[in-house]
């Protein structure tokens, strides 16, 4: 069985963060995307800042890591994108058989 992921980044724009979803499953390093609105309380340059974001989460292979992290960096807009990268430790196995033929 293939290593399964869910590789995440936050944006300040909901436009970059469908961006980087359809790029993602279109250039199939992704099988799919999901988007979420949340506020984000982080510390920059010295200050604390509060911000609107959207987090984009990708469903994903390892095998499929480098071209994912690739594409997120290449369509960012923050001088310092999150990427976060987890192991997806188990779950359906119809479920994972569907991402990892659609990340092949």
């Amino acid at each position: 069985m293939a290593e399964f992921l869910d590789i995440s980044t936050t944006v300040d724009d909901r436009s970059v963060a469908e961006r980087i979803a359809r790029a993602a499953v279109e250039q199939r390093v992704a099988a799919c995307a999901r988007i979420h609105a949340v506020e984000s309380v982080y510390r920059w340059k010295g200050d604390v800042e509060t911000a609107a974001e959207f987090v984009v989460e990708l469903k994903t292979t390892a095998a499929r890591r480098e071209a994912a992290e690739a594409l997120i960096r290449e369509l960012h807009t923050y001088e310092l994108p999150e990427i976060l990268v987890r192991p997806i430790l188990g779950g359906s196995s119809t479920y994972l058989d569907w991402v990892a033929d659609e990340v092949s």
